[in-house]
């Protein structure tokens, strides 16, 4: 039976969920699309994500790439399998690509955002941070500009990862208001185990006082995951959109 890559853009709340990766005697979102997949194939299938969300994150747009049989109908496809996965969990597009393509390896970049609501409203309850102290959100625009600036974010990373590298190339980190929200926006080629969280965690503490900018600058440099703020909760976070080169997308 002929098969065909696809990519799936994929929506999720994560309060439920262990992360994105599969792992034992947790639930994960990949291992619950999974499952669905092979119920609607019968036979076992296998995702590969764009990246690994943490216990509790969410996404607006994760991508994950398939082999499947070729299909002649991809919106009833999308439809049935959306019907199988649970409500925090949706399929909001399927689109075949090259065989080579690879959702994690092929992506350009990666847009994260991070909401905090600073007076007491109960339905972003697990959907945003509260923070009901006075912020200096100037300040912290200031600061976050700052990291366009570096390669090296070792200072926000996860001790003790098996990456090769801590370098990322940042290109854009601003806040901004959104209604009752703040919301920090930050793009990036790539992104280390527990950064975005770190990054906000970091100038939440400009934001109230408790260090400068220069202090922030002196934490980048530092290059020492102990030198910068305690990362904020995972609550907030939110994968909100990968790119990729439009020849993936070129079947011919």
């Amino acid at each position: 039976m002929a098969t065909q890559r696809y990519f799936l853009w994929i929506a999720y709340n994560g309060n439920e969920y262990h992360g994105w990766q599969i792992q034992p005697n947790a639930k994960s979102i990949q291992a619950t699309i999974e499952d669905a997949l092979t119920i609607l194939f019968k036979k076992p299938i296998e995702i590969v994500g764009a990246g690994r969300t943490d216990t509790g994150v969410h996404a607006l747009e994760m991508v994950a790439h398939v082999d499947l049989p070729l299909l002649d109908n991809i919106d009833l496809i999308k439809k049935q399998l959306n019907g199988i996965l649970p409500q925090s969990i949706a399929i909001d597009q399927i689109r075949p690509v090259r065989p080579d393509a690879h959702a994690r390896f092929d992506a350009s970049s990666r847009t994260y955002e991070y909401w905090i609501i600073t007076k007491k409203n109960p339905f972003y309850l697990h959907a945003a941070t509260a923070v009901y102290a006075p912020l200096d959100f100037e300040a912290m625009n200031r600061a976050a500009s700052m990291l366009l600036k570096y390669t090296d974010f070792t200072s926000f990373s996860k001790l003790h990862t098996d990456v090769k590298t801590n370098d990322c190339i940042i290109q854009e980190a601003f806040w901004k208001q959104r209604g009752d929200l703040w919301v920090f926006t930050i793009t990036a080629n790539r992104f280390l185990r527990n950064m975005v969280r770190a990054i906000v965690g970091t100038l939440l503490q400009i934001g109230r006082g408790n260090i400068d900018e220069e202090n922030f600058r002196d934490i980048i440099e530092a290059k020492n995951r102990n030198k910068a703020g305690a990362s904020v909760n995972p609550d907030g976070l939110y994968l909100i959109h990968v790119t990729y080169p439009q020849e993936l997308f070129a079947l011919n």
